[in-house]
């Protein structure tokens, strides 16, 4: 699967088909030989260095409303596996305490006297 993140056109240099785009703040060289009509302030979905195509400024917008809710989704199942693992690790320390004093229990109880 892959995957292409929306970024804006910041700056052109059409001596080497390249721009220079703005992806989530970062500046980032990208080539254009895939697309056809580039402008300054263009939205275009860029995939290992190459913009795939153009899209307009709301699907870009969502895209990235839907890629930043995936990422805090993602920070609360983490969340939530932490707490799970959390709990587990102490129902098994607990279980190993109740045996642990099972075995005492009976180690005691065989090395009584008269036994």
């Amino acid at each position: 699967m892959c995957l292409a993140i929306p970024a804006q056109i910041l700056a052109l240099d059409p001596a080497t088909d390249v721009a220079t785009v703005s992806l989530g703040g970062v500046r980032r060289p990208v080539s254009l030989a895939l697309i056809e009509d580039a402008e300054v302030g263009d939205f275009v979905l860029v995939h290992v260095g190459y913009a795939l195509n153009k899209i307009s400024a709301e699907e870009a917008e969502r895209t990235l409303a839907m890629m930043r809710e995936i990422g805090e989704l993602a920070d609360q199942a983490a969340e939530l596996a932490d707490q799970e693992a959390e709990s587990i690790d102490q129902t098994h320390q607990a279980d190993q305490a109740t045996e642990l004093d099972a075995t005492h229990s009976e180690h005691a109880a065989n090395s009584e006297p008269g036994r």
